[in-house]
């Protein structure tokens, strides 16, 4: 019977403390939250870890879910909101830590490792700002245009000037190593 339910109706009883509902709400989102993580960091050791702590914060952040939007925009935006985090904390961390050399060592050594077409558009999705690189994220999750804008808040038009501007950084890209 919970799976028929919807999304907005077991995120108000999982706020409420039922625990099966939550439950549920992770087993029909997981792979999405990972899918997003995966395309939002770059490497699946640092998309587990994301979708690990936003599976953790879930419960918390359900509190300020007031069922206004579906819950599958709510949950893209909390998601990218925590893959913002994570960028800011690395960034950070790495300045004050070894600096940018070890940055971009490591950034090269994830370039090397790309053997097909979706490691280099995962590696190439890192050299994006983040503005473009999480409207493309979004975007190739089979989100349409509308849904992007809703997660992102800004306009359907925007997300149409995005999505060209990352292809053109992409096309670019492409040219150079070839």
């Amino acid at each position: 019977m919970r799976m028929m339910t919807e999304d907005n109706h077991l995120a108000k009883a999982a706020t409420q403390g039922d625990a099966a509902a939550f439950g549920v709400l992770i087993e029909r989102h997981y792979d999405k939250i990972f899918g997003l993580c995966f395309r939002l960091t770059g490497t699946q050791h640092d998309a587990e870890d994301l979708t690990q702590d936003i599976c953790a914060a879930l419960p918390a952040k359900l509190q300020s879910f007031g069922g206004e939007a579906k819950f599958t925009t709510w949950l893209y935006r909390v998601t990218v909101n925590a893959a913002h985090d994570r960028r800011r904390r690395a960034t950070t961390r790495a300045q004050a830590a070894t600096g940018w050399g070890d940055w971009e060592l490591s950034r090269h050594a994830t370039i090397s490792e790309a053997q097909d077409a979706t490691a280099w558009l995962t590696s190439a999705m890192a050299s994006l700002p983040d503005t473009l690189r999480d409207t493309l994220a979004l975007i190739l999750d089979d989100m349409t245009h509308t849904e992007a804008a809703d997660v992102l808040g800004v306009s359907e038009g925007t997300i149409s000037w995005r999505v060209s501007e990352a292809k053109k950084h992409l096309r670019a890209l492409k040219e150079q190593d070839q």
